[in-house]
Formats: C-alpha cells, sequence, structure tokens
C-alpha cells in the first residue's frame, strides 16, 4: 500500500501530550500545565474570562512543538471532552477550539497573543481580553446612521430646491 500525498494526515498532537492527564489537571481550575509550573496567575485569568461569559479552559505545553498546527489539534481532541473554548499555549504559538466562538474571532484573539516568549500569563490575559471586546462594528447601528443620513441629504435637497424655486416666483423686487 502506497501513501499519497492527497490523503488526510493523521492528527499530530504535540510530543508529550497525554489526553488523560490534560482532562484530570482541567478538572479543578480549568488550566493544565506542566507539573513543576505555577498555575495559579492562568487559573485567576480563566475565572476572570469565564465571569465575563467565556468558557475558557487553558492548556499550556513546553517549547514550541514543529508546527504550530499540532496546538489546534491538541485543541481540537480535548474539546470533544472540555466545552467551551480551549487555548493551548506554547512558548510562541497558540492553537484554539471552540463551540461558542467562530474561528474568525478566535485567529482575531490569537494573533496579538502570540510570540511572548513563554509568558503564558501576559499571552492568557491578551487573548482573554480580546475575547470580551464586543464584536467590532455593529451593523445595525452603522446601517440606521446610514439611512438617516441619506433622510437628511434629501430632506435638505428638497428644502433647498422648494425655496430656491419659491425665490424664482416671487421674481425681482
Amino acid at each position: 500500500m502506497t501513501n499519497s500525498v492527497f490523503g488526510p494526515m493523521a492528527t499530530g498532537l504535540p510530543e508529550g501530550a497525554d489526553l488523560d492527564e490534560i482532562r484530570a489537571d482541567l478538572a479543578d481550575d480549568h488550566v493544565a500545565a506542566p507539573s513543576g509550573r505555577d498555575q495559579r496567575e492562568l487559573a485567576d485569568l480563566v475565572a476572570r474570562a469565564r465571569a465575563d461569559g467565556i468558557e475558557l479552559s487553558v492548556v499550556v505545553v513546553p517549547g514550541n512543538p514543529w508546527h504550530d498546527s499540532q496546538l489546534r489539534d491538541l485543541a481540537t481532541e480535548v474539546g470533544k471532552f472540555e466545552h467551551g473554548t480551549v487555548a493551548v499555549f506554547s512558548d510562541d504559538w497558540i492553537g484554539t477550539d471552540s463551540d461558542s466562538i467562530s474561528r474568525v474571532r478566535l485567529e482575531w484573539a490569537e494573533d496579538t497573543a502570540k510570540y511572548k516568549g513563554g509568558d503564558t500569563a501576559e499571552a492568557v490575559g491578551i487573548f482573554a481580553d480580546r475575547l470580551e471586546r464586543p464584536d467590532g462594528i455593529s451593523w445595525s447601528v452603522l446601517t440606521g446612521v446610514l439611512i438617516a443620513i441619506t433622510v437628511l441629504l434629501v430632506g435638505g435637497l428638497a428644502w433647498l430646491k422648494a425655496r430656491r424655486r419659491a425665490t424664482e416666483h416671487a421674481g425681482p423686487h
């Protein structure tokens, strides 16, 4: 049997990722990090995000995997048993999965949280802050403002035209 370059690839998880250990570590504070690492600051950030309505769970892997897509693959696997939004952080990259937040919004939040040189607390803080922001432009408000401007312009032009007409009919004095 030959391998095809166009066939699907197996899910690649970062080296040493153990889903059973991650599940057990997430159980108490929604944070899973390598042993010996202080999780208190991360747990506080996650608790704050959860208080703000974002069901965030954070997994930290040491170093960087050979490819950043492995973090997303791990987040997807964790997302199968941990509901909400799962963010997997390495020293420089982030991989995410969510059953409640769009991929576009996740990647927007990821962009500024990457490349923090292993400062996971800073990266988690930036990521959570971006997720907590309201979605940019409210299209309903923008549409309403544009309609109001159009109505004012049409009304103003009609008023000017009527005034000009009245002036022309009055003739010279």
